[in-house]
């Protein structure tokens, strides 16, 4: 009987490690939005909470990456340096450049 109930437990141990096996978290991405020709390209950038987004600066003038509502801002990215963003909320989050305020784009963070 003692062995019985060891086995069963032992069982309930084992069947447990494997249910959070198929539950691995995703692993994380960089995505990368090139400022060039006035331009965010992508203008739409979908990404998961947890991602990193590098914006690249390859114009010949500064830009900003900056959400009118304060969630980031890149301050100056001077010609050919880059800034980087790990997201950490989701949400749509519309984003301009201050210098040059037509630069639209939107990054869409999701769970």
């Amino acid at each position: 009987m003692r062995f019985a109930i060891l086995g069963a437990a032992l069982a309930l141990i084992l069947n447990g490690m494997d249910a959070g096996a198929g539950e691995r978290a995703r692993p994380k991405k960089t995505y990368t939005v090139t400022m060039e020709g006035m331009k965010f390209q992508p203008q739409v950038l979908t990404v998961a909470v947890g991602d990193t987004v590098i914006w690249v600066n390859k114009d010949l003038v500064a830009h900003t990456a900056t959400d009118p509502d304060g969630t980031f801002d890149s301050k100056l990215i001077a010609p050919d340096k880059s800034w980087k963003l790990t997201v950490r909320k989701p949400g749509d989050f519309p984003y301009v450049c201050t210098y040059h305020p037509t630069m639209k784009g939107t990054l869409k963070v999701e769970k």
